[in-house]
């Protein structure tokens, strides 16, 4: 066991090992977050939108790299997994050959092999995890829905978050702020989206029209 963890721990194998330790920790703490309600892979889907085209050529190569389109969070986990199994496999080939490559030229080679990897595996995983495309929708199309203050009040500071529905009845926990012109908006109170600005939402309190009928009090 010594000699396992020695191995592991080798400088020339800390960065994929710290990559697989980071799996466990990301995993875990998505594990932790959705048992108090929240959800790591619902925050980064708000954070980045990647259901449209975007002037980030960062997020448009991300976005070509997850060919089957899987939730951030998976294709988060697969860079990272590719990264460290194919490190460990360069430095143990290179041993075997005359000795551990320098650190940067093995990361560098281990995050080359991994595009195509996880490339090929989000394709792949794509094709198993039940979706319907015609539930996908983007933060934009959320504008104009009703929905409720769930951590708030919302005011012109930090922001709050919205619990909205969205045209499918799939529900997303969104940032947002009230509109310049709008009183704080307490918990708990329905609010109307009117805009964003980034990831951030506009809220002003929806008028009575919008909301939900209560129902009929039975005699």
């Amino acid at each position: 066991m010594s000699a396992l963890l020695e191995h592991v721990m080798a400088p020339e194998v800390r960065p994929f090992a710290i990559a697989a330790a980071m799996i466990v920790i990301v995993g875990s703490v998505e594990v932790v977050a959705m048992l108090v309600g929240a959800s790591i892979s619902e925050m980064l889907g708000i954070a980045v939108d990647f259901s449209h085209p975007s002037d980030s050529g960062v997020v448009n190569a991300i976005s070509w790299i997850n060919l089957g389109g899987v939730p951030l969070l998976i294709f988060i986990l697969l860079l990272l997994g590719a990264f460290s199994i194919t490190g460990f496999l360069i430095q143990d080939l290179a041993r075997l050959v005359a000795g551990p490559l320098p650190v940067t030229v093995a990361s560098l080679g281990a995050l080359a092999a991994s595009v195509p990897l996880v490339r090929m595996s989000s394709g792949f995983i794509a094709k198993i995890i039940p979706k319907d495309e015609s539930y996908a929708v983007g933060l934009g199309d959320l504008v104009g829905r009703v929905g409720e203050v769930v951590i708030g009040p919302l005011d012109q500071g930090p922001p709050g978050r919205v619990s909205v529905a969205d045209v499918h009845g799939n529900r997303h926990f969104v940032w947002a702020v009230a509109a310049p012109s709008s009183a704080p908006l307490a918990q708990g109170t329905l609010v109307l989206l009117v805009d964003r600005i980034g990831t951030r939402f506009v809220a002003v309190a929806a008028s009575d029209e919008l909301k939900p009928p209560k129902p009929a009090l039975k005699d």
